[in-house]
């Protein structure tokens, strides 16, 4: 059993393919999710799909807004919050020559420290429960580093401290923080890829496949329910074996 039944849990970038996975896996175990995006047309087409999730466009880039977008989505599920799953993120490849000040600070800023402004408003709120399971989404890559991605890769392996960090602070508060590092995900954004570049990929994946989305929504299920309690501070690599710490 998850666990998480009536559980009031908060989604980030809930309109893309894993985001999607995270809503229907969550909804399934019977917890009460506000599904958040910047695609309100995606969001209104989950809350056909599932009537009794609640929605809230939002865009997390507006740092100055995080604290009443907490607010307002608490308030929207009933007054109080058990979990946050902070999946939304950006990439905006160049190689580091080339790169812009722009580019590397937009990535960093909406991956990075809107990560952190989310996590520590949520953590404002479950203090009041004295309970709550924080999971942030990072990558492989932020552990590998990864062509043309310096900005993204920096952005990800922050996730991954800055969460050890706030583990740290409020485990005694009983308040978890993990991560999961996806690897090759199959989404809209992978099937773009080009198949040769796509098989030079799977090749250096032990389970010799991409991802698929259920993967990284059955890890935040674990993560978000009960049975992960006595984890913190962790991150749970989902990537077929393409990286071993």
């Amino acid at each position: 059993m998850s666990n998480i039944e009536k559980k009031n849990i908060i989604v980030t970038g809930a309109s893309g393919g894993i985001g999607n996975s995270i809503i229907k896996k969550l909804n399934g175990a019977g917890a009460n999710i506000l599904a958040s995006g910047t695609r309100i047309e995606k969001l209104e087409k989950l809350k056909k799909n599932f009537e009794d999730i609640k929605i809230l466009k939002f865009d997390i880039s507006q740092n100055d807004k995080i604290e009443d977008f907490i607010e307002n989505a608490t308030s929207e599920l009933g007054g109080s919050l058990d979990g946050i799953v902070n999946n939304a993120g950006i990439t905006q490849d160049n190689l580091a020559i080339r790169m812009s000040l722009d580019e590397w600070q937009k990535v960093i800023n909406i991956n990075l420290t809107s990560t952190f402004l989310m996590s520590k408003f949520a953590i404002k709120k479950m203090l009041k429960n004295k309970s709550g399971k924080i999971v942030n989404i990072t990558s492989v890559v932020g552990h590998t580093g990864n062509l043309g991605q310096v900005n993204y890769t920096a952005s990800k392996a922050g996730i991954v401290a800055m969460s050890k960090s706030l583990a740290i602070e409020y485990a005694k508060k009983n308040i978890n923080v993990n991560c999961i590092s996806p690897g090759f995900i199959k989404t809209a954004m992978t099937d773009k890829i080009d198949e040769k570049f796509k098989e030079a990929i799977v090749s250096k994946i032990p389970s010799a496949r991409l991802g698929e989305p259920n993967d990284i929504a059955n890890a935040v299920l674990f993560l978000i329910s009960d049975q992960s309690n006595y984890i913190n501070g962790e991150t749970l690599h989902v990537n077929g074996g393409m990286y071993m710490a």
